[in-house]
């Protein structure tokens, strides 16, 4: 499941025509990016949630049929938050434990390093960004505390059970966090860190960041040299 139904108000007045999943890094939305990493890891049937300019999403993205994937959507009248959005698609997953991805990262997680999980819900944990510095959660021997010396911030990447969403009421905003926690009082969350490419496109700053980081030169050397001359570096 792709989260895409968030209003995206701190990344105004981009979001205020286009969903922030649409939103592009390097020429590509980011949502492409999830979608793309998801069937390259052998995931191929995916549901979306959307809610502001929902109808947007689908008109770009269609039936998945140019990424080789089965594009299902869950429309909000308004957004449920994450664990709400989750509990209204939940009859998708048909009892399966499932992948969940923020649709506004970007990442070069690898999906295919996720396992079914043994507990409740299994989460991949990130470094502290800049903007973040205190984290969400803490990491014991592949535990998930809720709080801790070490403080790790939630990638939005993680695998559920489904019996984690079924208590909820339908179509009634829910947020994660507090749902987590408890589970985490019980022992019931794994984790994992990753420490590759991760990026939480929050605003509009840290979205034009990105798309410089793509666009720097990449120097390369000249070994094509007639004249005797030392090898130089051109961008």
């Amino acid at each position: 499941m792709i989260l895409a139904a968030g209003r995206g108000e701190r990344m105004r007045p981009l979001t205020d025509t286009l969903p922030k999943p649409l939103l592009k890094v390097d020429g590509k939305a980011l949502i492409e990016y999830h979608i793309e990493a998801l069937k390259d890891a052998g995931i191929r049937d995916i549901i979306i949630n959307t809610a502001w300019l929902g109808e947007i999403i689908p008109e770009y993205l269609g039936d998945g049929a140019y990424w080789g994937v089965n594009l299902t959507y869950s429309h909000e009248h308004s957004a449920l938050e994450t664990a709400g959005g989750i509990r209204k698609a939940l009859d998708f997953f048909e009892e399966q434990p499932f992948v969940v991805v923020n649709g506004d990262i970007w990442s070069d997680f690898d999906f295919e390093l996720l396992n079914k999980p043994k507990a409740k819900a299994h989460l991949i944990l990130v470094p502290n960004p800049q903007q973040h510095p205190h984290g969400d959660f803490g990491l014991d021997n592949g535990s998930v505390l809720a709080s801790s010396d070490t403080q790790y911030t939630f990638s939005g990447i993680g695998v559920y059970q489904p019996q984690v969403f079924q208590g909820l009421e339908l179509d009634k905003p829910e947020p994660l966090a507090p749902i987590l926690r408890h589970l985490m009082e019980k022992q019931d969350v794994t984790g994992q860190l990753y420490q590759g490419q991760w990026r939480d496109i929050g605003t509009p700053e840290r979205l034009d960041a990105l798309n410089k980081e793509f666009q720097k030169p990449i120097k390369t050397i000249n070994f094509d040299l007639k004249d005797g001359s030392d090898p130089q570096e051109t961008s």
